[in-house]
């Protein structure tokens, strides 16, 4: 079986481990993660420097550190190549590796996340789908493994909608406004839906939905009728891979103003913008986390991977935002990791042992700073029923070379999505017939 070289501080690679029936003592001192991973297939690009952030923080820690308190990361990588059928095969292959199982598994899809919740539950192995998967699964009285921090996909739409009525000049002054979704015609790109017409009765605008086909390649009708007839005041994209930068292209071919585009997290990456050239300068997208490579946290990466020729990517696309958002993903798992070892004990955990210290994630900014992201990310909390925390994002502007941050961190209507999210798990709980947990208060 091969194995990613980070679990023994070896270059980055792979290691072929004999099929023993039991682990020599030295390999029990290690915590296996699976990675699901895309680096090949249709969006292929996206997942590749996400891939590479999460492979370079894993092995950081052992490099720099030993691993997470002596307990050395292993971890192997499965190419799901975004296919949800894929995705549950190597959840199937992997679940069981390394001395005590998968820690944890971050899906990569929203599709997978959906896929594998009930498997998962069943194995007792934690899912952390990171600003993406099942946003009510973020209420942990009825999802008690799964964890979607720093902020849901509804979280998100509240936000960019406050940015928009912030350039208008008031939330009240969305009134009559026109606001076009562009979306990819999948579960992911469905999601923001029910909260941006919540947010319409709300609010009074006009919201208006382009449905864009896998994988988004024809979009010339879509913004004809955007740029010429409809004419919205303002356009979101929850899109993904090649759609993102082929509406970018369409919206310049058609006029539309840049600095009224925004797309979501996953819709403001250098491989979205880049591909467009010049028509991309000023598109818009939110953000949880930095970027760029100016935090010490790369430093460190430079200095213990890429110097020593073990880095799992390009020296130059180290800070480009897939890759810190893999280095983000990576962060809050071991920091989880590393809060269920205070509880446990310093040593290879099981899934369920992860899950209570991802249940009791305390992330401060005291605690970022020592890992070298004090800016990088917004502080983290969990509870026993909020699996989300409500985390801000801000919006970015790509100036054509790099994203500038132009806005303040921007917090979700928490009074919106929050009775939402309750509801729509509660009801997920009625038609499965499972018992709310009970949480304590405080």
């Amino acid at each position: 079986m091969t194995w990613k070289s980070l679990s023994l501080g070896l270059a980055a690679g792979a290691m072929v481990l004999a099929a023993l029936p039991e682990l020599s003592a030295a390999q029990e001192k290690v915590q296996f993660i699976p990675s699901l991973v895309y680096r090949t297939g249709p969006y292929g690009p996206n997942g590749e420097p996400f891939a590479n952030g999460v492979a370079d923080y894993y092995n950081l820690v052992n490099e720099r550190d030993g691993g997470i308190n002596g307990v050395r990361i292993m971890f192997e990588e499965c190419d799901t190549q975004y296919n949800n059928d894929k995705g549950v095969e190597c959840y199937e292959r992997l679940k069981n590796k390394g001395p005590t199982g998968a820690a944890i598994f971050s899906p990569l899809s929203t599709g997978i996340t959906y896929a594998l919740i009930e498997r998962a539950l069943a194995d007792k192995i934690p899912i952390f789908s990171m600003g993406y998967g099942r946003t009510d699964a973020a209420y942990g009285r009825v999802f008690p493994h799964v964890f979607t921090v720093p902020a849901s996909y509804w979280s998100q739409a509240t936000s960019i909608i406050q940015y928009i009525g912030a350039q208008e000049g008031g939330m009240d002054k969305l009134k009559g406004k026109k606001i076009a979704l562009v979306y990819h015609d999948s579960a992911y790109g469905k999601e923001p839906i029910t909260t941006l017409q919540k947010l319409k009765d709300m609010f009074g605008y006009e919201l208006s939905l382009f449905a864009v086909a896998h994988p988004g390649l024809e979009q010339k009708a879509t913004w004809l009728e955007i740029g010429r007839r409809l004419r919205p005041n303002w356009v979101v994209m929850w899109g993904w891979g090649v759609m993102n930068s082929t509406a970018i292209k369409e919206a310049a071919a058609v006029g539309y103003p840049m600095e009224r585009f925004i797309g979501n997290w996953w819709s403001g990456s250098e491989n979205d913008v880049k591909p467009a050239g010049d028509a991309a300068i000023g598109y818009k997208s939110a953000n949880f986390h930095g970027a760029g490579a100016d935090w010490p946290v790369h430093r460190d990466i430079f200095t213990y991977l890429y110097d020593k020729g073990k880095g799992a990517g390009q020296r130059d696309r180290v800070g480009e935002v897939l890759y810190n958002r893999g280095i983000a993903n990576a962060v809050i798992v071991t920091e989880a990791i590393r809060t269920a070892q205070a509880m446990y004990g310093a040593r290879p955990l099981t899934g369920w042992e992860v899950r209570d210290g991802f249940e009791k994630l305390d992330l401060t900014a005291e605690r970022l700073k020592e890992l070298g992201l004090e800016g990088f990310m917004q502080p983290i909390k969990v509870t026993c029923e909020d699996h989300e925390g409500g985390g801000p994002v801000y919006i970015q502007q790509w100036d054509g070379k790099k994203w500038q941050r132009i806005s303040d961190w921007i917090p979700p209507m928490r009074d919106v999505v929050w009775p939402m999210m309750v509801e729509s798990a509660t009801a997920y709980a009625k038609e499965k017939g499972i018992a709310l947990r009970d949480c304590p208060q405080g």
